[in-house]
């Protein structure tokens, strides 16, 4: 009877099928107690690799030399097969290319500890004290290795305070289909193909697969170096010092200002943080002077020697009884420095920063051109601390004036409604430079005299249902239609809009896409009266636009209701007073959200003529 030739292994596992090479001699047997006698013995060697007391390394992150690993020896071979030669050096485990005490894939933030990153080593032990829990426990490399180093982290909360506990140890993988070497060198790195340009197409359309290049095992792992890129910030780059990053300070974990935190193009922020400091040290903390925030300078773009001076503005000098003083002169060389002085049985530390903002201009090519900062420096007593300080960054593009929003896109609760008029038909869309005065309301005081208010108006906010009046004498002497005229401008304001913005951000030249606002005028006629407009009604419609999960606001309808009433004529001495009122009033008109289902498919199947063939 032939022997029947067993399946071949993968590499990974030739070793192994080796060491138990009289399993194939016995597979034609029909003795059992010496096939299993010989899976047993065959399985005892694999579990003497497992079962290796790894190295382990506490609380170091240099990494260690594995003891070497003494394998059991495999089943005796029969007398008919030739020993198996040694393993040739080949064979032997390849260095790893990756250092795993040194890895760290939480580390998201270059020069600033990451939350419950306990691998980061830009976290201290302040920092480890109150972390919760390790993100990543483990760090190690291919799991599919038969033998490889892992670096496992954990938090000791028994330990006052708590600490983080490191050890490498040297894993064993008990799969028998494990890789043991890695001998095939380009799949240990990515291949960096060509990229088709001018100067290469024709020749990658001669080769037989296209733009892709043949992969043998031979191929070279050089590459062209790229195209130089024009060096320039981008949305969410470090902004640079001459020594390091521009730092913001910012509360982390906790309401604790950390000042590790760098600032990021484009990103504009205000956060306010706690600062909690010994008031005898103050003069010996650089955080809280001003030359900190104000000495670095800052690089143009990325790398470049051009480097941009922070210039300081303005300096107020806030008082223990919180009057602010402002300083005419900003040069910083002539500021007193931090000092601590004795006030009885307290302690006063002045020239502390409490407030920061700056200011930087920026260009179309990602370039900062100019810096600006503006401070304010306060006094603080041992019974203030610990204290708050501000912090505020934003960036203004050169040549352009910042236009604030009332939304984007949508409208936000508490702005004003964006409002204008076209002055002719196909031009664009006229408004103030007041955005707050764009559609306005009569605004109530106390003397409720309406000739005495004309001119104070109060802006119609977005989601702000708001009423006012104010009261009208008429005596005979006063004409009727020249009251009506007055009354009427003094409802409507100056320059009462024709359209009103859809949206916050909407933009003045997309015409077709505002609101016009529905003008309608309501009066009743009475034999010898008087015609005075006495309300002005405005009603908002709005609808949420978009996605369910972020809805907009967006406006829908604006109708401008003016109510006129008639009112006899007045006697010969006698006085009437009439109440005029003004009211806005916003509707949510949005419809009842629906889930839509796409329609079922539609089967179009044909079968072939003979099918059931023989059957039918």
């Amino acid at each position: 009877m032939p022997r029947t030739q067993p399946p071949r292994l993968p590499g990974s596992a030739r070793s192994l099928a080796a060491s138990c090479a009289g399993f194939r001699l016995v597979m034609g047997l029909r003795d059992l107690p010496p096939l299993l006698l010989l899976l047993v013995d065959c399985w005892a060697s694999v579990s003497a690799q497992a079962g290796d007391t790894p190295v382990v390394t506490t609380e170091a992150l240099s990494s260690t030399k594995p003891a070497p690993t003494t394998f059991r020896p495999a089943v005796s071979p029969r007398p008919h097969e030739t020993p198996r030669a040694p393993r040739p050096s080949s064979d032997l485990r390849p260095t790893p290319v990756t250092d795993v005490a040194a890895l760290c894939v939480c580390d998201l933030s270059p020069a600033l500890c990451d939350v419950n990153c306990c691998c980061d080593p830009d976290c201290s032990s302040v920092d480890f004290s109150v972390f919760s829990a390790c993100s990543i426990p483990v760090v190690m490399g291919d799991s599919q290795f038969c033998s490889q180093k892992a670096a496992i982290y954990s938090l000791n909360f028994t330990a006052d305070p708590p600490q983080r506990v490191f050890k490498l140890v040297n894993q064993i993988n008990p799969s028998i289909f494990c890789i043991h070497i890695t001998n095939y060198k380009p799949a240990l790195s990515f291949i960096n193909l060509e990229v088709p340009d001018e100067s290469n197409f024709d020749k990658l359309m001669k080769t037989s697969d296209g733009f892709s290049t043949n992969a043998e095992s031979d191929v070279s792992l050089t590459t062209k170096p790229d195209a130089p890129n024009t060096a320039k910030y981008e949305y969410g780059v470090h902004l640079q010092t001459s020594h390091s990053f521009l730092r913001f300070p910012s509360p982390l974990t906790s309401s604790l200002c950390t000042d590790n935190n760098p600032a990021a193009f484009l990103v504009n922020q205000a956060v306010k943080c706690t600062r909690r400091i010994n008031l005898e040290q103050c003069t010996e903390i650089e955080t809280l002077s001003l030359a900190y925030y104000s000495s670095p300078k800052i690089l143009r773009v990325p790398g470049s020697g051009t480097k941009v001076p922070i210039t300081v503005q303005s300096i107020i000098i806030q008082s223990l009884n919180k009057t602010l003083t402002r300083l005419e002169d900003t040069d910083t060389d002539v500021l007193r420095p931090l000092v601590l002085v004795e006030a009885g049985h307290d302690k006063i530390c002045t020239n502390i920063i409490l407030e920061v903002k700056y200011s930087l201009t920026y260009t179309n090519a990602g370039e900062i051109i100019k810096a600006d900062v503006f401070v304010l420096l306060g006094a603080v007593s041992s019974a203030m601390v610990p204290f708050q300080q501000k912090f505020e960054i934003y960036f203004i593009q050169q040549n352009t004036k910042p236009v604030p929003l009332s939304g984007n896109p949508g409208y936000v609760v508490g702005l004003p409604l964006a409002a204008g008029f076209q002055p002719q038909k196909g031009s664009g869309i006229m408004q103030t430079t007041n955005r707050y005065g764009q559609l306005t309301l009569l605004r109530s005081t106390a003397e409720q005299d309406c000739l005495a208010i004309a001119g104070i108006r109060t802006p119609v906010l977005f989601g702000y249902n708001m009423q006012s009046g104010c009261k009208l004498r008429l005596t005979k002497a006063i004409a009727c239609r020249l009251v009506a005229q007055k009354v009427e401008s003094l409802l409507k304001g100056q320059g009462f809009p024709d359209y009103v913005a859809p949206f916050g951000n909407s933009q003045a030249q997309d015409v077709l896409d505002w609101v016009p606002v529905h003008f309608i005028t309501q009066t009743s006629h009475m034999k010898d009266s008087c015609q005075l407009p006495v309300a002005l009604a405005i009603e908002v419609k709005w609808t949420k636009y978009g996605s369910l999960l972020n809805p907009q606001a967006k406006i829908v309808n604006v109708t401008a209701n003016l109510i006129s009433s008639s009112f006899p004529e007045t006697n010969s001495g006698n006085k009437r007073t009439i109440l005029i009122s003004t009211a806005v009033t916003f509707v949510d008109v949005s419809a009842p959200a629906e889930a839509g289902f796409r329609a079922r498919p539609t089967i179009n199947a044909r079968l072939p003529f003979n099918f059931f063939f023989p059957f039918v």
